[in-house]
């Protein structure tokens, strides 16, 4: 009785810190929401962006390459100073990190419309992909930073957070769907099989000739970018949308981990400390190879369909699918990893492999269908599973290191920071390897080798990657057991510090 008594106070107080911890449904929504626009025009630029360069603009493989690695790399370079002045922010009545979302969305939308935008000029094209490119990839930058780090600032509760990331990775799958679908839709007429006619009166081995027979190629170039602004213009929509419904629904709040007497951690001293942090090396070098893999299969797989598998009419309900999949199938993997654990959950991502080398050793359209179904349950692991494991790797370093904050957007700015720069590296080597094997923009059927290079960047060196990657995640250390003994004793040092700042306020100063 006298403990049934000694607990019965206790109650309505962890019954008021949980319902403070707690996050609502709405709110969850609205923070998912939040980051489908990034979403939306990224599934956009990774699906159709390279084919864009090569068969609209007709920029050189070498050239698209130069475009795509340099605007990736433009924003991985960005990551770490956006951390940087993002950890230096002051809260304001709208919060810390909200502020830079609304600053750079209206230069976001701006810079994506130009991306996209056919200039009339051909000598000077080069310059302006790069330009509007890179701009779009340092202003989503320094959306995604904050809008990452806003995970850590919803709820001190592991469940809750991970509850929101799953929210999010839904609904982020979700707008990567709409965007590939938005723009595939929207764009399929300009790339369609008829572009090429076969011309019966030359007597030729092979009626299919290295140059295009284009009915009339003025109104089909003006028919080609005018479909791909008006994409422009409907994903553009979207982004605005998508960042309004974030503002009005999610409410940041003010650094809740750290404790009154925490100092803010300088940011190159952070940085060198999470450079060092075991397990965020590990999660990093795993996921980058994994990104990677999945950046290629993205960039390539509209180039596959239409030059090596003669699945022109079908390639975007293929990449409709490949979204589908993997939207439909992020909360299965939330159930998955809450029973299995986080690291048994990640080795889902394989799945790809095999029917990825299947569908290029053996193109079929039947086979495409069920490639792309499977791939999509891959690609949702591997998008929810990095942002799942990376608040864990936070608290076990806020447990290592319990007196410094604002660390959090240095986490997560560097690891957006490598992963784009893996992706870079490795988009800028697929688009040369184009170069070096051959391709030529607009022709109707491209050389042996580049259908070889092709098959080689859908199947093989994503399989390479990924294998490497998951080698790398089998020794992460962070278990489902630690996990929660990490929780645990962060709950224990936020107690006890309350406790003690009690006693401190009811202290009587008799120093003389």
């Amino acid at each position: 009785m006298a403990g049934a008594a000694r607990d019965g106070p206790e109650r309505p107080e962890q019954q008021e810190e949980e319902e403070e911890h707690r996050l609502s449904i709405c709110r969850k929504l609205c923070y998912a929401i939040g980051g489908a626009p990034n979403q939306v025009a990224g599934s956009a630029s990774a699906f159709f962006l390279q084919i864009y360069l090569l068969d609209i603009a007709h920029i050189t493989p070498f050239h698209a390459s130069l475009v795509l690695f340099i605007g990736k790399a433009s924003g991985a370079v960005t990551d770490p100073v956006a951390g940087f002045f993002i950890s230096k922010s002051r809260w304001t009545k709208i919060g810390r990190l909200m502020p830079w979302m609304l600053a750079c969305t209206p230069f976001t939308i701006v810079s994506y419309f130009f991306m996209w935008y056919l200039p009339p000029f051909l000598s000077g094209r080069v310059a302006w992909y790069l330009t509007f490119y890179s701009l779009f990839q340092a202003l989503t930058t320094l959306f995604q930073v904050p809008y990452s780090a806003l995970t850590m600032f919803l709820s001190t509760d592991q469940k809750e957070r991970d509850s929101a990331t799953a929210y999010r990775m839904t609904m982020e799958v979700l707008g990567t769907l709409i965007g590939a679908a938005l723009q595939g839709q929207i764009v399929a007429s300009a790339h369609v099989s008829h572009h090429c006619t076969v011309n019966p009166a030359v007597n030729t081995t092979d009626s299919w000739h290295d140059t295009p027979s284009f009915l009339d190629p003025a109104d089909l170039l003006y028919h080609q970018a005018k479909v791909y602004m008006i994409a422009a213009g409907v994903i553009g929509g979207v982004y605005l949308l998508g960042v309004v419904v974030l503002f009005l629904g999610v409410k940041e709040r003010d650094d809740p981990y750290a404790l009154n007497s925490d100092r803010v951690l300088p940011f190159c001293k952070g940085l060198g400390l999470t450079m060092k942090h075991g397990p965020y090396v590990k999660l990093t070098a795993s996921f980058l190879l994994i990104s990677t893999a999945v950046q290629l299969e993205q960039s390539n797989f509209v180039l596959f369909c239409t030059q090596a598998a003669d699945l022109n009419n079908h390639f975007q309900y293929l990449v409709a699918t490949i979204l589908a999949s993997a939207a439909v199938s992020v909360p299965f993997w939330q159930k998955f990893q809450q029973r299995f654990g986080k690291k048994c959950a990640a080795f889902g991502i394989s799945w790809m492999i095999p029917f990825a080398v299947m569908l290029v050793t053996i193109p079929s359209l039947i086979l495409a269908y069920i490639v792309a179904f499977i791939s999509g349950l891959s690609i949702a692991a591997s998008l929810l599973l990095p942002w799942s494991m990376l608040p864990d790797v936070v608290d076990n370093f806020r447990l290592q290191n319990p007196h410094g904050k604002g660390y959090e957007t240095i986490f997560y700015s560097s690891y957006v920071f490598f992963t784009k720069m893996s992706a870079g590296i490795g988009l800028g080597i697929s688009a040369a390897g184009l170069e070096f094997t051959g391709y030529k923009p607009g022709i109707c059927r491209q050389p042996s080798d580049v259908i070889l290079a092709l098959k080689i960047l859908i199947g093989v060196v994503p399989a390479i990657l990924i294998l490497v990657g998951l080698i790398i995640l089998l020794f992460y250390p962070i278990t489902e057991e630690s996990r929660e003994e990490t929780t645990r004793a962060l709950e224990m040092l936020r107690r006890s510090h309350q406790s003690t700042e009690n006693l401190d306020d009811h202290t009587v100063d008799t120093s003389v």
